[in-house]
């Protein structure tokens, strides 16, 4: 009688379902055969349901969560509430355990290899799992809402058999055990670019099993083994074969999203993006949230009273159970270093550092669980930290994340902590850095990761607030650290000088870093709507406009003196000159302090690349300059433009400055003492690549171009004629002179002439890059701009110079290099 009764059921919920088209169908054939009307559902369908007992049968585990989980022997079932159909639910692939050397060092147990929205479908005698985007919306009370729906078809992820439905008819049941155990590449944890690397075949379906599955109240986790037969794997090449643990996590994102916030270009965030076709604008417009937590206070009449609140529910990070335990201390402390941040918006206690609970405690722990979010410790020599996070492309809300460490990143500090500091810094002049040293160090890098995972991008304007001379100010470094925000790559004190005193080498949280989150996280409960907090937001940011603190300054800035990578101070001349003098100091010292000490030359020659690489950091923040402008972003209500060109003079002394140190001869660079003990040769060719770098960036049709532009808008300007006579006078003064040409020089020489041909013969860049209205890389028709015939006539001046310094008094080696470099201009400048 029960089969008979579900039977029944079942065929009443197939009719519900069946299209306009099979019930005209079926009107048809009862009027020609009144037997064929009793024929649906087909026996087959009939067949292909099978009763509930039948499928989950007593052998059954069960788990019970969010669907509920059967597993019998080792196929798995999903028992999926009607209620839980077309719910959106975040779905992240993440590896859990990986062979040495996958991706090439910055994978690791951890990483996420794909984020995607998903939701369950019933069609007919399916169930399809289908993949949701929310890159283009419109209210579903409009109409174009169902233009905008089928012009965005859903790509369907996977499509199951109904295999029964539940005792009382509320949910459905599918076998779930070839998606998770088949090669299904919306979820697979090898990309193309892998699968091509490693010259990958296929799955090992032999070698690959379901490790298990697990039901939460609102997540299901699955752990994959998987092995590909692969031809060239980065490890154990003679097994050709790649095995890696992947869990996959599935989320029930929230019934209602969180209301988002409006981004403002003025502070920054990353972003979720929308186009939204119902909207009143005469185009899909585009809406740009920021990503955030949700934070709501516990008790919103004492928050509106100005009472620090605690939240409903606070960020809460969990240490890796493989941390050291030396290291947890650090680790905690910069986790909760941001607790004052979001004091300042009005929380506390909002963001909590734990240890992982042990399998005692919580058997069910897990660090690829998406309900945890984890500091995650990796055995790796990559020297790296990251702070990724997943969240709800409906509204930026964060809905976990993951810090990585990679465990050489200690060194790095270490290196340039020696590198940057130790000529005023004491304390810094050794191998064996001491522990509390090391571990502040450590804090803030954790701190900057945590802060990438609140949302926070970098801001490389940050490290340009402050005056250089400050740094050299110890109860001003104490007190505001070497950059207004910690998001800054600005992460020791280089500028202050042997004798100066209580001196802050480290960096720590700035005043930006308590704007940016009071900006992204205060709770205005009276504003309904994005659009509503719109007005307080913008007075927030007009409130300090002008104030240097408060400036954000994009990464992808290239051309913008102010919003530089690792540099410090809002001079870049006056702040490299004091880190070269520093440098140098250090290059002296350099054996005493590491090969002496050791009796190896291993740290002296890991120790003096990295040297080359400070020095070239410091040559770069000037090239800046060159061609510099300088972005100001601001709303047209703000006084003042968005783009200035660095002024004339400034331009000009930093010309100056790279004649006097990168082009000529660095010979402190290259100091026997150093160089003879750690390779045999290829000194010069050292000079030479990082010379040939900057000049290539300073000779570069992006720089000439922004040079040219400059025409147009001002009238005292450091034109593209000025930068490249001043650059060939510097570079060929030897031929003004009348002295022979040392190798350093020739070499240096010989690169000019490399890159000028460069200029004359490439078409330049094909497209600008970079977000819409505010890119990076200048485009334009380099043919009928001005770099040719500039570049012609500088190469014509040469010539002549070289014509007569060829019969002054050098040596022969200088008369040689002299005729080939007429020959090479002569052939670029008339080929035939």
């Amino acid at each position: 009688m029960k089969r008979i009764l579900l039977l029944c059921l079942i065929a009443t919920f197939f009719n519900v379902q069946d299209s306009f088209a099979q019930r005209k169908e079926l009107r048809k054939r009862k009027s020609k055969n009144k037997k064929e009307q009793v024929a649906t559902p087909k026996k087959a369908d009939k067949d292909a349901i099978k009763s509930y007992t039948d499928v989950i049968t007593k052998e059954a585990v069960t788990d019970s969560g969010l669907f509920q989980v059967h597993k019998i022997k080792n196929n798995f079932y999903y028992e999926i509430p009607f209620t839980a159909l077309e719910k959106d639910m975040l779905w992240v692939t993440r590896i859990a355990q990986i062979p040495n050397g996958l991706g090439g060092g910055y994978m690791n147990a951890g990483s996420k290899t794909n984020e995607q929205v998903v939701h369950w479908q019933r069609f007919q005698d399916k169930v399809l799992l289908k993949i949701k985007s929310y890159t283009n919306i419109a209210d579903s009370s409009k109409a174009i809402s169902n233009s905008v729906r089928v012009n965005n078809y859903e790509p369907t992820l996977y499509a199951f058999d109904v295999e029964t439905f539940n005792q009382d008819s509320t949910a459905v049941v599918i076998d779930v055990t070839k998606l998770f155990s088949t090669d299904v590449k919306a979820i697979s944890p090898l990309s193309g670019r892998l699968r091509k690397e490693y010259k990958v075949k296929k799955l090992d379906g032999s070698r690959s099993f379901i490790n298990s599955v697990k039901s939460f109240p609102e997540n299901i986790e699955v752990k994959q083994d998987f092995t590909y037969d692969a031809s060239e794997p980065p490890t154990e090449r003679s097994a050709e074969s790649i095995s890696l643990q992947v869990n996959q996590s599935m989320i029930l994102l929230p019934e209602v999203a969180m209301q988002p916030r409006l981004y403002d270009p003025r502070v920054g965030f990353f972003t979720v993006n929308q186009f939204d076709y119902g909207s009143d604008a005469l185009k899909a417009d585009e809406k740009t949230y920021i990503r955030r937590w949700r934070l709501e206070p516990s008790d919103p009449e004492a928050y509106k009273r100005g009472e620090l609140v605690d939240p409903v529910k606070p960020i809460v990070y969990y240490l890796d159970p493989g941390t050291p335990e030396s290291l947890k201390e650090y680790i905690k402390q910069g986790i909760e270093d941001w607790q004052k941040p979001f004091e300042t918006a009005g929380f506390k206690n909002a963001i909590i550092a734990k240890d992982a609970p042990t399998p005692e405690e919580d058997p069910d722990f897990s660090p690829e669980d998406i309900r945890y979010s984890v500091v995650r410790y990796v055995a790796s020599t990559t020297r790296n930290a990251v702070g990724p996070s997943v969240s709800d492309p409906r509204s930026g809300e964060i809905i976990e994340s993951d810090i990585i460490w990679y465990h050489n990143h200690l060194r790095s500090y270490r290196n340039r902590y020696l590198l940057e500091t130790g000529a005023a810094n004491p304390s810094a002049r050794t191998l064996d850095t001491p522990e509390e040293e090391i571990g502040e160090m450590m804090r803030m890098v954790i701190a900057h990761e945590v802060g990438h995972a609140l949302g926070f991008p970098h801001n490389m304007a940050a490290s340009y607030a402050y005056d250089v001379e400050s740094y050299r100010d110890g109860a001003f470094t104490q007190e505001n650290g070497i950059a207004a925000s910690l998001m800054d790559y600005a992460r020791y004190n280089y500028i202050a000088q042997p004798g100066d005193t209580n001196i802050r080498f480290v960096r720590q949280m700035g005043p930006y870093d308590h704007y940016a989150t009071n900006w992204g996280y205060r709770w205005l409960p009276d504003a309904s709507s994005p659009l509503m907090e719109k007005a307080t937001l913008n007075k927030w940011i007009q409130e300090k406009a002008g104030d240097p603190r408060f400036k954000f300054g994009r990464q992808s800035s290239s051309f913008d003196p102010q919003s530089q990578t690792e540099s410090i101070g809002n001079d870049p001349v006056k702040a490299s000159t004091y880190g070269i003098k520093n440098l140098r100091y250090v290059a002296q010292n350099l054996p005493s302090w590491t090969s002496d000490k050791t009796n190896d030359y291993g740290d002296l020659e890991e120790l003096y690349g990295e040297l080359v690489g400070v020095y070239s950091r410091f040559v770069g923040h000037v090239v800046t300059n060159i061609g510099g402008v300088f972005e100001d972003i601001k709303m047209p209500s703000q006084s003042g433009v968005v783009y200035t060109h660095l002024d004339k003079a400034a331009q000009k002394e930093s010309m100056s400055w790279l004649q006097n140190n990168l082009f000529e001869t660095p010979t402190w660079l290259v100091d026997p003492a150093i160089m003879q003990n750690i390779d045999h040769a290829g000194y010069a060719e050292k000079v030479r690549r990082t010379q040939s770098r900057y000049l290539n960036r300073i000779l570069s049709f992006d720089r000439i171009g922004r040079l040219i532009d400059a025409e147009t808008t001002q009238t005292d300007y450091y034109s593209a004629l000025d930068m490249l006579s001043d650059l060939r006078n510097g570079i060929w003064s030897e031929t003004s002179r009348g002295t022979s040409v040392d190798l350093y020089r020739r070499n240096l020489q010989r690169s000019y002439l490399d890159r000028m041909e460069f200029l004359m013969t490439d078409q330049g860049p094909k497209a600008r890059s970079g977000r819409s209205g505010f890119e990076g890389t200048l485009y334009y028709d380099v043919s009928v701009s001005d770099v040719r015939p500039l570049v012609r006539g500088e190469l014509g001046k040469l010539r002549s110079k070289l014509r007569s310094a060829r019969n002054s008094n050098v040596n022969t080696v200088t008369k040689y290099h002299y005729e080939d470099a007429i020959a090479r201009i002569e052939q670029l400048l008339d080929p035939k």
